[in-house]
């Protein structure tokens, strides 16, 4: 098995300890003349000289006497600006010299802590194949932020990030398991592994049929942590490549598919958060690890499987496997009735082409979930958006000569029928949630390199103390 990618040491994704900070004055357009009025004459006139105009995320340092740097500008830009993207005063990080910075100035407890938390993202940097340092700059914690919880909340996304980014020779379902073991390890929880030919034994089919065809032995890893409190109970993709099985990708969507288990990769990231922040809940998660590969044993169009729940799935599109495996997992996750069970997937095209890559959707009836998903993901910059499980569309996937269509045609509302699918094998959970992810970032933003991202785990975490009364 190989090496874990957890834990991992990131020092620029941490806050500045000790020793002097260097002023970061942010400056408003509408308070920019005011600001270089305070300033001394020599500092005004080369701050106008470099075109410093606050524009968000715009840096300006100041020279003192001696020729050194005492201290800097940094633009916040407008309202109107500042609602066109997150984290935008923390590109400043990768743009001022090495040191130790300090907000200053007029900045609202949002803005503040939104900033740092973007600070610490952005000293993300994937550098596993080849050298891409990080920025040097750091961050002194502003007061009035925990910084412990930010800091936590950037090693989950760096965990989530690094998962993602790691091609799929190097991330198959053996190495999911060892970074999932390794994170058990490291908060002292438990962990459950069923393989091959036993998840047959175990009553799981679906998952078995799904990665049956690739030499990369299928597995369901469980996961458990905790012994009081609310069950919660996390549920990720894990398809760590999809070539679309017998039904084939074309190479221009198969680019990608090492980030099909990008479900997985943020659900780690949030039982890491969890576990880290010590939630007092009984987590519990489950992650079907599989690879969808083409052989004379795949699964074939047309095949109606059984899955755990009972239900007969007809399978009219083996590129809908993530639903598949999914199934099995939410079933044998509902068995317990948990309080709260999460739902995370790169499922479907369809909610990039409704949302586009930057809002993922998510499903669930509880309109109390809802509203506290939506309030913790403006708090935590982590923006999602509710789709309907709009029941007039139940039919189309009911197929007649099975129970469940995995693939319904049409083209239409793909995101929704998909989330209407798995919410069949859900009947027993008190409250139930479906994240439907991208898990990437296809641009570099402040805060957000290029690459594997995690999506709607802040927003979660952030909901959990309301939904789960903690």
């Amino acid at each position: 098995m190989s090496d874990p990618i957890f834990p991992t040491d990131r020092p620029a994704m941490r806050f500045a300890n000790g020793g002097e900070a260097l002023p970061l004055r942010v400056v408003s357009p509408e308070g920019l003349d005011a600001a270089l009025a305070e300033l001394p004459t020599a500092q005004a006139a080369w701050a106008r000289a470099q075109g410093f105009a606050a524009k968000p995320g715009q840096t300006c340092v100041l020279p003192d006497a001696a020729g050194g740097i005492a201290g800097a500008l940094l633009g916040a830009g407008t309202a109107a600006q500042r609602r066109r993207g997150r984290f935008q005063l923390a590109a400043a990080a990768a743009t001022l010299p090495e040191g130790a910075w300090a907000l200053t100035g007029d900045l609202t407890p949002e803005l503040t802590a939104e900033t740092a938390l973007g600070w610490l993202l952005e000293g993300y940097r994937y550098a596993r194949y080849a050298a891409n340092p990080a920025p040097k700059a750091r961050l002194a914690c502003p007061q009035g932020v925990d910084a412990h919880r930010l800091e936590i909340m950037a090693e989950a996304e760096a965990l989530t990030r690094d998962l993602i980014n790691t091609p799929a020779n190097d991330m198959g379902p053996d190495e999911l398991e060892a970074t999932t073991r390794a994170l058990a390890a490291h908060h002292g929880a438990a962990l459950s592994v069923t393989t091959g030919e036993d998840l047959l034994a175990a009553n799981l089919p679906l998952i078995h049929a799904v990665g049956r065809a690739s030499p990369r032995t299928p597995r369901l890893l469980d996961l458990r942590w905790g012994n009081s409190g609310p069950r919660l109970t996390l549920v990720g993709k894990g398809v760590c490549f999809d070539t679309g099985g017998l039904d084939i990708k074309p190479a221009s969507s198969m680019g990608l598919m090492k980030k099909d288990m990008g479900g997985a990769a943020t659900v780690l990231g949030l039982a890491h958060m969890i576990m880290a922040l010590g939630l007092k809940v009984q987590l519990r998660v489950l992650i079907p690890a599989v690879e969808n590969a083409v052989a004379g044993n795949a699964f074939r169009p047309q095949d109606i499987l059984p899955s755990r729940k009972g239900l007969s799935v007809e399978v009219n599109n083996t590129d809908a496997e993530g639903r598949l495996v999914l199934a099995d997992a939410l079933a044998l996750g509902d068995e317990e009735a948990p309080d709260l069970m999460i739902c995370m997937a790169t499922l479907t095209g369809a909610a990039r082409v409704a949302l586009g890559p930057d809002l993922p959707p998510f499903y669930t009836d509880d309109g109390a979930l809802a509203g506290a998903l939506v309030d913790a993901a403006r708090r935590h910059a982590d923006p999602i958006w509710q789709l309907p499980l709009w029941a007039p569309y139940e039919p189309k996937i009911e197929p007649g000569i099975a129970d469940l269509d995995n693939a319904p045609s049409g083209g239409m509302a793909g995101s929704i029928t998909a989330a209407l699918f798995l919410n069949r094998f859900v009947t027993e959970a008190t409250r139930f949630a479906h994240f439907d992810i991208y898990g990437w970032q296809p641009a570099a933003a402040p805060g957000r390199p290029k690459g594997g991202a995690g999506q709607a785990a802040r927003a979660i975490f952030g909901a959990l103390p309301e939904v789960l009364g903690l």
